[in-house]
C-alpha cells in the first residue's frame, strides 16, 4: 500500500510539472490540449520506467493502454456492425440499413498508431467510421492488420493491400452493394503511411490500376529520410507527439535495433548509396517559403551505421520515394496537415509534388491542429478540434466520393 500511494504521489508530481510546459497559444481548449499532451509524456516516462526496470516493454504499456478504449460491434438503427474477417484479416464492417436504389460507396479506413498500437475497435475510430458510414451512406471496411514489434515491415503492409483486393473481388463488392467506381482509401498518421504505400502499389499493379477513385491522408507520416525537417525541429517535444518517441516506435516497425533509433535521431542513419533519393524530400525545394522560415537544409548524414536497412530506401516505407511518373498515376487525393506537428513537412511535400505532377488534391492545413487530433474527439476529452478535423474529411469525402 505505501508504494502504491508512492507511485501515485510521484505520478501525480511528474502530471503537475509537464501539465505546465507550454503549448502554442493559438490552440482551442488550451487546457484539454495541455492535459492530452501532459498524459503523453507521462505515459511515455512512464513506459521507459518499466522497460529499464525489466516490468514490460515500452510498446506493450502503450499496447495496454490503447487496449482499454476498444469497443465491441454494436449496431444502431441506422447501421449494422460487424466484427469478421476477409480471409483471415480481421476487419470491421459498417453496413448502412437503408435500402438503397443504387450501389453505395465504399471507404476502407486505415487506423493509425505507429504502425505498432490501436485497433479498428478503438473508441475514436469506431466513432469516426460509424459517422463516415450514416453521413456518406457508405460501406466502411476497418481492418486490424498484424503490428510491430512481433510482425515487422512489410506485414501491416501486405494486409491491407490484402483486404483492398478482397474487396475488389466481383462477388464481394455484389454481396455489399458496393460501387465499384468510388472506393477510398483513407487513414490517419500511420494509417495514412499505409493507406497512401497501398494506393501507389495498386496504381502500380495493372490488374488494379485505376480502381480506387480517392485516396484520404489524415496528418500522415510519408518519409523515413529526413527526421531533421522544420517541422521535427520545431515540434520536436509536442504537443502529444514527440520526435523522440515517434523515432523509437517507428524503429519497431523497421528493425529491432537500438543503434539504429539513434542514429536516427542524430539524422545520420541513411546508408551509402541513397543520396539520389533525397530530392525526393529535400523540404528546401517542395515547403512553401511560410514554412522554412529562418532553417537552413542540411542533408541527412550517409554510412555512419554498420549495418545496413535496405527499408529505409523502399517506397512501400516512405510513399514520398514513388517517381514522379508514379505519381502521376495516382487518383483524386484529400491531404490534411496539422501544423503543430512532426509529420506537417511530409504532408505539405506530398502536397507539392502531387500538384506538380498534375493529381488533383484537396489540401486542408489546420493551423491550430495537434497530431492525433481526431483520436480525442470522443471521451473522455471530445476535443472540438478532433470534430472539426473529422467534418473536413467527411465533407470531402461527401463532395467528391
Amino acid at each position: 500500500m505505501r508504494y502504491k500511494t508512492l507511485f501515485f504521489g510521484l505520478s501525480c508530481i511528474i502530471f503537475a510539472y509537464y501539465i505546465y510546459i507550454p503549448i502554442p497559444e493559438n490552440i482551442e481548449e488550451h487546457w484539454k490540449v495541455r492535459i492530452i499532451d501532459a498524459l503523453m509524456k507521462v505515459s511515455s516516462l512512464m513506459g521507459t520506467l518499466f522497460e529499464n526496470m525489466g516490468i514490460m516493454k515500452f510498446e506493450d504499456f502503450f499496447f495496454i493502454l490503447m487496449e482499454l478504449q476498444n469497443t465491441k460491434p454494436v449496431s444502431d438503427e441506422n447501421i449494422t456492425v460487424i466484427d469478421t474477417d476477409f480471409s483471415g484479416i480481421p476487419v470491421r464492417l459498417y453496413l448502412p440499413k437503408k435500402k438503397s436504389d443504387r450501389q453505395r460507396p465504399a471507404v476502407i479506413y486505415i487506423h493509425g498508431g505507429a504502425f505498432c498500437f490501436g485497433s479498428r475497435k478503438m473508441l475514436p475510430f469506431d466513432f469516426l467510421n460509424r459517422l463516415t458510414a450514416n453521413k456518406l451512406d457508405a460501406v466502411v471496411i476497418a481492418p486490424d492488420y498484424r503490428l510491430a514489434p512481433q510482425y515487422p515491415f512489410p506485414a501491416a503492409l501486405e494486409d491491407c493491400v490484402f483486404v483492398v483486393k478482397f474487396l475488389l473481388q466481383d462477388k464481394v463488392i455484389e454481396k455489399y452493394g458496393v460501387d465499384p467506381s468510388r472506393i477510398c482509401i483513407s487513414g490517419d498518421s500511420s494509417g495514412g503511411t499505409l493507406a497512401a504505400a497501398v494506393t501507389q502499389l495498386l496504381q502500380d499493379d495493372l490488374e488494379y490500376i485505376n480502381k480506387i477513385k480517392a485516396q484520404a491522408l489524415l496528418y500522415p507520416g510519408l518519409q523515413g529520410i529526413d527526421t531533421m525537417m522544420p517541422s521535427y525541429q520545431e515540434y520536436e517535444h509536442g504537443p502529444f507527439l514527440s520526435r523522440k518517441v515517434a523515432i523509437k516506435v517507428t524503429c519497431l516497425y523497421l528493425a529491432k535495433d537500438e543503434e539504429l533509433s539513434k542514429a536516427i535521431l542524430r539524422n545520420e542513419y541513411m546508408p551509402e548509396g541513397s543520396r539520389h533519393l533525397f530530392k525526393f524530400v529535400n523540404w528546401s525545394d517542395f515547403l512553401p517559403a511560410k514554412y522554412k522560415k529562418i532553417h537552413v537544409y542540411k542533408e541527412p548524414v550517409l554510412g555512419k551505421l554498420n549495418a545496413s536497412y535496405p527499408t529505409l530506401m523502399d517506397s512501400r516505407v516512405s510513399p514520398l520515394l514513388a517517381t514522379d511518373s508514379q505519381l502521376q498515376r495516382l487518383p483524386l487525393t484529400y491531404i490534411l496537415t496539422c501544423e503543430h506537428d512532426i509529420l506537417r513537412d511530409d504532408g505539405l511535400i506530398y502536397v507539392t509534388r502531387l500538384r506538380n505532377a498534375g493529381v488533383p488534391v484537396t489540401h486542408d492545413h489546420i493551423e491550430d491542429g495537434i497530431h492525433g487530433a481526431m483520436a480525442f474527439a470522443t471521451a473522455p476529452m471530445y476535443l472540438n478540434l478532433g470534430l472539426r478535423l473529422i467534418d473536413k474529411y467527411i465533407s470531402w469525402l461527401e463532395q467528391n466520393l
